[in-house]
């Protein structure tokens, strides 16, 4: 069975058919880069890094596009708060974004373009909608450009509202607009901006709108035609309604598939920036490692809402830890073949729950194969498995890489001392400063354990 997705302007499953055979296009909405990013942002990466992976193992060759916002509002309100250049903010944001990605093995994209890169793309798709009616320059002289939802009939399709039932667009001053529900392609410099935030237009000088930015990327990189778009469940209206509609009136197919993820909350509000309930990724990872939070990541649906606490993510963080410690019992051992339940589950909307419940399900039958001098054949499947979703702990990218802030390979320096010490106590068969020895490392929060290839250890 082909892998089937849940379509967010169908509404429905829909088994995955790409344009082009073998091969899939991707694009993802990616960050606005105001401030550093939290748990809700990197979920939605992690999110579809799962959905890039999981069609690359199935055999295809997978195109994938995510952007960076780095012109916008929000940045400029703060980068002024903070006194500072706006594409100074952005850029030292951006590279956080980027680190933290990487820190939770979060493949990078085929491109990642900026939005300030591709000024040229957006004034000739915004010119290509004036001059089909679908936009219109506000007679106010402010040099604003709009886009007429009125004038495209199925406006509202992809959220399934009506026009008349939706808000007024906030991004703009109502004065320049036919209809209050009118968005921005284009708008005019304000005295108030730094002059470095505007480019050169047939309207005047002036910067992009937020929804047009993503849709001339989408086009450049992809092409009028692409397979899936993807992005937070906060993001379907009014973004990608704008997007889809703007595009479609431009004459583009634009996306076939639509998938949304949805929020990480805390105390049942969406977690973001503005809510001050955000929790940077350097914060979290210096109570958990960067693939045990992917972990608490993958183990829930990218459709379900996640109550974020610490407390569960210490339980993932001890789920996770008891298939680590079977892979290091068993030790070295080549991938295998996935096993069908794993392929079912994942080809079910990306079904990570039920996929994750194969893993564990195979640990523990690796563990009683173990008691019998196996379990290899457990072991292969299982690093399959987790090589999927990013989470294999033999991966070169995990190897190395930060426990709780301190560099593992530090740490294991340290304990490899203290064993050396154990061993040559033992060998003097001096055992209560071989025991002392052992107690001291579990004091420290190692858990010791002898096997027949010498000591194992593990926080």
């Amino acid at each position: 069975m082909p892998l089937q997705i849940h379509d967010s302007a169908t509404r429905s499953t829909r088994a995955f058919v790409p344009a082009n055979e073998g091969k899939a296009s991707i694009y993802v909405c990616g960050l606005t880069v105001q401030s550093e990013p939290h748990v809700g942002h990197v979920r939605s990466a992690v999110n579809f890094d799962i959905l890039r992976r999981w069609l690359t193992a199935s055999g295809y060759e997978v195109t994938f596009i995510r952007n960076i916002t780095d012109i916008d509002d929000k940045i400029l309100n703060k980068a002024a708060e903070q006194g500072r250049p706006w594409y100074n903010l952005a850029y030292e944001m951006a590279r956080h974004l980027s680190a933290a990605y990487d820190e939770l093995n979060v493949l990078p994209p085929t491109y990642e373009p900026l939005a300030t890169g591709h000024i040229p793309e957006m004034l000739t798709l915004i010119s290509t909608l004036i001059d089909n009616g679908h936009a219109y320059v506000a007679d106010d002289g402010t040099g604003d450009v709009f886009f007429d939802v009125r004038s495209y009939p199925a406006y509202g399709a992809l959220s399934g509202q009506k026009v008349d039932d939706m808000e007024a667009a906030a991004d703009a001053d109502p004065r320049g607009k036919r209809d209050p529900r009118d968005f921005a392609l284009w708008k005019g410099r304000k005295d108030s901006e730094p002059e470095t935030a505007s480019w050169p237009s047939p309207w005047g000088l002036g910067r992009p709108g937020w929804h047009i930015e993503c849709s001339a990327m989408a086009g450049k990189y992809l092409g009028p035609r692409f397979d899936i778009h993807g992005g937070g469940i906060d993001l379907r209206f009014p973004h990608h309604e704008n997007e889809q509609a703007q595009s479609r009136a431009a004459g583009q197919e634009f996306a076939s598939y639509w998938m949304h993820n949805a929020w990480i909350t805390t105390s049942g509000e969406k977690m973001s920036k503005s809510l001050g309930n955000s929790l940077l990724i350097p914060n979290v990872l210096e109570r958990v490692r960067g693939i045990e939070l992917r972990y608490y990541l993958v183990a829930a649906h990218y459709r379900s809402h996640v109550e974020f606490s610490f407390a569960a993510l210490q339980e993932a963080a001890a789920a996770f830890g008891r298939i680590e410690g079977f892979l290091e019992r068993v030790g070295e051992v080549a991938v295998g073949a996935l096993p069908d339940a794993f392929v079912a589950a994942m080809d079910d909307d990306l079904g990570t729950p039920a996929a994750v419940g194969v893993i564990h399900d195979l640990v523990r039958e690796g563990n009683k194969a173990l008691a019998a001098g196996a379990g290899q054949a457990e072991a292969a499947q299982v690093r399959a498995m987790l090589g999927v979703l990013g989470l294999d702990p033999l991966d070169a990218h995990w190897v190395g890489k930060s426990d709780s802030g301190h560099e593992a390979a530090v740490i294991d320096a340290l304990i490899q001392g203290m064993l050396a010490q154990r061993e040559a106590a033992r060998e003097a068969r001096d055992f209560a400063t071989a025991d002392a020895i052992r107690e001291q490392i579990k004091a420290a929060g190692v858990n010791l354990e002898d096997t027949a290839s010498g000591p194992k250890w593990s926080l």
